[in-house]
């Protein structure tokens, strides 16, 4: 199973410094990738959650590719609807292409109906957007020249490379664990992506889901690649309100374990905790992942650069 940091994007504390920190640090301590989240206007709504300055995740990656070696690069996730396609399909596929094959495509449908009507995206019509728009970036990614006829976008004979490093594309991971998200994953998906879980839930309710979907759709299930609250406690917390993720060191290794049985092939941590003083606290950060790969995870540590 790998694990991965989130490096944090956005607020106060967020710097082309921090950026860079944190990606070489996950480098350096063997996580095996980092994921950046996505937004685009960050409109009042946004901003409750993710406060400015929010910086570009695919600039950001493609910049992090050419300062890393070896770590994963993704989205957790693109808001697929803000873009379109043709575009999403070639800024993607040149980040794989310059990093080497390490892009993976985290995707989601998005939710804050104040940054849709900025954009001027269709709230209402997102979830069919998003499927559409998945579809015509894999003929992008699998085609020379590509051809497309949807009802929301068309293109003839576009020439698309680069082509992506990875065959037949990057991995797609489809975030959110509506019934909606999961016939997503399982039609456009390499990879389920929930995040801030519970392992009980996931073990007796999300995978079984999942599973039922894939079933009914006659598809093969998609691997499981969840993001979990990374929040490390001096004591512990209780078992029956805590996320996978926090609390002591023994649970957070419990978590790993159980989530490793459960089939994860990736697992991303993430250390935000929806308070916006927690975006400069850098340190404590760094902290918690060196922990993390020193006492739990047991990664492979290089020299610090």
């Amino acid at each position: 199973m790998k694990l991965g940091m989130n490096l944090i994007n956005f607020g106060p504390g967020a710097t082309s410094e921090s950026l860079l920190r944190s990606a070489v640090l996950a480098e350096t301590l063997g996580f095996h990738f980092v994921m950046i989240a996505d937004h685009v206007a960050i409109t009042p709504d946004v901003s409750g959650r993710y406060p400015a300055p929010f910086y570009d995740p695919f600039i950001t990656l493609a910049w992090l590719a050419g300062e890393t070696k070896k770590v994963e690069l993704g989205t957790t996730v693109i808001v697929v609807p803000y873009r379109n396609p043709v575009h999403t399909a070639r800024l993607a596929a040149n980040i794989d292409q310059i990093s080497g094959g390490r892009f993976i495509f985290g995707v989601g449908v998005g939710w804050a109906r104040q940054e849709f009507a900025v954009i001027g995206a269709d709230f209402h019509r997102r979830g069919a957007v998003t499927d559409e728009y998945l579809t015509a970036i894999k003929t992008l990614w699998t085609q020379q020249p590509a051809s497309f006829d949807g009802w929301n976008v068309q293109f003839r004979g576009i020439d698309p490379t680069p082509m992506p490093v990875r065959s037949p594309h990057p991995p797609i991971w489809v975030g959110g664990a509506s019934p909606a998200a999961m016939r997503r994953a399982v039609i456009h998906g390499d990879a389920w992506h929930p995040m801030r879980i519970r392992t009980d839930h996931m073990r007796d309710v999300g995978l079984p889901a999942l599973r039922e979907t894939a079933e009914k759709l006659g598809r093969s299930v998609p691997a499981l690649c969840p993001r979990i609250r990374l929040g490390l406690t001096n004591g512990p917390l209780p078992e029956d309100t805590r996320l996978a993720g926090e609390g002591t060191v023994d649970q957070v290794r419990t978590d790993l374990s159980a989530l490793e049985e459960l089939g994860a092939d990736y697992v991303l941590l993430d250390t935000w905790g929806d308070d916006l003083a927690e975006t400069t606290l850098y340190e404590r950060t760094f902290a918690q992942y060196s922990t993390v790969a020193d006492k739990i995870a047991d990664l492979p540590n290089e020299t610090v650069r």
